[in-house]
Order: C-alpha cells, then sequence, then structure tokens
C-alpha cells in the first residue's frame, strides 16, 4: 500500500478552483507522488484533481436557487462524505463555500480526519458565533487577510495569514494607456467604471442609482466615458433593461462582457457596489467611491448584527476611511455623483487613495498558492511550519 499523501479538496466556485489549481500545483512540487480527490474546476482537474462531481453543481447563489437545488446539493454531500471516509485522505481542504464544507469538515474531523479552511467566512462582520462551528470543523485555517490570523488564534484555532490570491495574480502597476488602446478608448477623456454586483438582485437594486448618477457627471463632465463589465449574458440583458427604463441609452455608456480588470485598468475613477470588486479596483489602484443598498428590513437586520465601522473591504483593511462609501439611503444619485466628480478632478486626493492602495497590495501579496501549501506541509509528512494557536 503506498504511503504518498492523498489530499482531499473541494471548491464550489470558479475563485476556488483558481487558488485550488495553484495549491495543487504548490503541493506536487514538493510531494510529487501526492494524489488529489475531491470536486473542483478546469484548473483543479488540469492541476490534477480527480473531480467526482461537477464544480458547476455546487455553483450555487441566492436563496431561491439554493432552495431549489437543496435536494440535489445534500444528496452530493452525503455522497461525497461516504466517498471520503471511504479512501480517508491524508487531509481534506476545503476552498471557501462555508455552508457547504464546513459540515463535511465537521463529520470527517469527528471521524479521524485531518480538516483545514481556506478563505474564512466573514466571522469579523456578522454571525461571530460561527467561529464555535469552525473550532468543532477545523485543525487548520487558511485566511485571506492579516487581522482574521489573530482572531482564529484567538478562539484556539490554528492559523496561517496566506495573503489574497487577487493580490498575487493582478500587477503591481496596470498600464492605463495600453488598457485604453485595447478597449479603442481615447487616452485624453476621464473614464468612470461602473460595477453593479454580479448578481440579478444587485443589479436590481444599484443599477437605478448607478445610470442617474453617471447621468449627472456627464452633465458635469461632457467629455467622460463609463465602462460597465457584467459578469453573464443575462445580467448584462437585465442592465440594458434598467437603461432603457431609465431613458438613459443615449449615455457614453460601454457594456462588457467580464473584462473587470480591463475596465478598472482603463478607469480614472471607479463607482462600485460594496463586495470583492473593490478589493480588486483597489489592488488595481484605482480612486473608488463605493456604495451599498439591500432590502430595508434586510439593512435593519444587519445593522444590528455586523459590527464594523466600514462597510466597502479597502476601508476594512487599512483601518480607517480611505474610500468614500455610501450605505442605504445616502446611496442617492446626487451623492454618488458629486464624490465622482470631486474625485476626478482632485488629483492630490486621488493619488493619496493611489499611494494607499500601493501599500496594500504589497501588504496582501504573499504568494498565497506557496504559504497555504508550506502551512499544510506539517499535515502531509513534509516540511513546513505548524501553526500555534
Amino acid at each position: 500500500m503506498s504511503d504518498a499523501p492523498r489530499i482531499a479538496l473541494v471548491a464550489g466556485e470558479a475563485s476556488g478552483d483558481l487558488i485550488g489549481g495553484r495549491v495543487i500545483a504548490a503541493i506536487r512540487r514538493r510531494l510529487p507522488d501526492a494524489s488529489f480527490v475531491g470536486v473542483g474546476g478546469p484548473r483543479m482537474v488540469a492541476a490534477g484533481l480527480d473531480s467526482w462531481f461537477p464544480q458547476e453543481k455546487l455553483a450555487v447563489h441566492g436563496l431561491v436557487e439554493v432552495l431549489a437545488h437543496l435536494r440535489e446539493l445534500l444528496a452530493i454531500r452525503r455522497k461525497l462524505v461516504q466517498r471520503l471516509l471511504d479512501v480517508r485522505p491524508t487531509i481534506f481542504l476545503g476552498i471557501d463555500s462555508p455552508d457547504f464544507n464546513l459540515a463535511i469538515e465537521r463529520t470527517l474531523r469527528r471521524k479521524g480526519v485531518t480538516t483545514a479552511h481556506m478563505v474564512s467566512p466573514t466571522v469579523w462582520a456578522w454571525r461571530a458565533g460561527r467561529i464555535r462551528t469552525i473550532r468543532a470543523a477545523v485543525d487548520h485555517m487558511l485566511v485571506l487577510f492579516p487581522f482574521e490570523e489573530a482572531i482564529y488564534r484567538a478562539a484556539g484555532i490554528p492559523a496561517t495569514y496566506i495573503g489574497h490570491p487577487l493580490a498575487d495574480e493582478i500587477p503591481a502597476e496596470m498600464d492605463q494607456a495600453s488598457a485604453r488602446e485595447d478597449l479603442r478608448l481615447p487616452q485624453n477623456v476621464p473614464v468612470v467604471a461602473v460595477l453593479p454586483g454580479s448578481r440579478r438582485s444587485e443589479i436590481e437594486r444599484m443599477a437605478p442609482p448607478f445610470i442617474r448618477a453617471a447621468r449627472q457627471i456627464l452633465e458635469r463632465v461632457p467629455e467622460v466615458r463609463f465602462l460597465v463589465p457584467l459578469a453573464t449574458r443575462a445580467t448584462r440583458e437585465l442592465f440594458e433593461g434598467i437603461l432603457y427604463d431609465e431613458h438613459a441609452s443615449d449615455l457614453p455608456m460601454s457594456l462588457m462582457f467580464g473584462h473587470s480588470q480591463e475596465a478598472l485598468a482603463a478607469s480614472d475613477v471607479v463607482l462600485a457596489k460594496s463586495g470583492t470588486v473593490t478589493l480588486e479596483a483597489a489592488l488595481v489602484g484605482r480612486p473608488m467611491v463605493i456604495a451599498y443598498r439591500v432590502a430595508p428590513l434586510s439593512y435593519a437586520i444587519g445593522r444590528r448584527l455586523i459590527g464594523l465601522k466600514h462597510m466597502g473591504l479597502p476601508n476594512i483593511l487599512a483601518g480607517e476611511s480611505v474610500v468614500p462609501e455610501f450605505v442605504q439611503d445616502d446611496a442617492t444619485p446626487d451623492n454618488l455623483a458629486q464624490a465622482l466628480v470631486n474625485l476626478l478632478l482632485d488629483e492630490p486626493v486621488r493619488a493619496a487613495m493611489q499611494e494607499r492602495f500601493a501599500r496594500l497590495h504589497g501588504e496582501l501579496r504573499r504568494d498565497a498558492a506557496e504559504t497555504a501549501a508550506r502551512a499544510l506541509m506539517p499535515y502531509l509528512g513534509g516540511e513546513g511550519v505548524r501553526a500555534t494557536t
């Protein structure tokens, strides 16, 4: 019987597939005989994963969508757990997808399988009590933000800060002139990247005030252009419909399929819905304004549960107000337009914001896959440093 380690991984999202593929490659460089099983996408499969189920079966978003697929998801998880218990991997690594992966990790750990989890749930923002569930499920946490390591160690959970994969992927500097040339944009006009979200519910809520803000910006800065990267054909069609409803089809606004980094690189400033894309914009080095709106009841409940001074990731990571934020009733077209025009016209403010973003990029750039592989080596019989609590 082979003594080569068998590593099980489950990644339910494309972002998890990207980092998962790199982690597999990093482990394989240290342990060439290791085998990899579980669930992943094309990058993980190309790196050597034997994927037992299609990753897209797990990539379900939204309460209604999850409920519609709940029976299938529970069946996959049940079959997956049984198969993992049959093969008894050396370690199980869940990548993000906490609602799916933590239940697997808890069951496996009770059965004596070592477990690790990459990408922390936002216990620092809301539902802090989840850390008890994590403590019961996980032998080792691999976290993307520096302040998360201390949170887990204080809770008695070994943790390693690995940096953020986006910081590894995005160059320290992105050439605005080249990006504009690729997108056939003039070099000498102000460009605003508009990012209303990736889900239908986000676009339905954020697109109207963003479009109205764009109209006001155009009135004050007549030469401005707008870029709107949208994740799917469905979200593009939804945004186009809202443009029509807002009588704004005449705006100088280019809708794009994906290519958010290219749009950010070509822009001078960014208007973004709060979320991971604000971190992406910061890592590209583009000054921004952040807006956040949810259903009134969700906001009322969330305000009681969330113990944060800031909503945007750049401000949370900086520990101060670097980026203007407009939340709920403050996220009006007037406020958003004024803040963006101020940014366009105030070069020293833009430069200060970019300098802070450059420092943030350096702090988050840790070669996440290599750092994760190094942290897992003690559990795999290889060289590494086991985290302490």
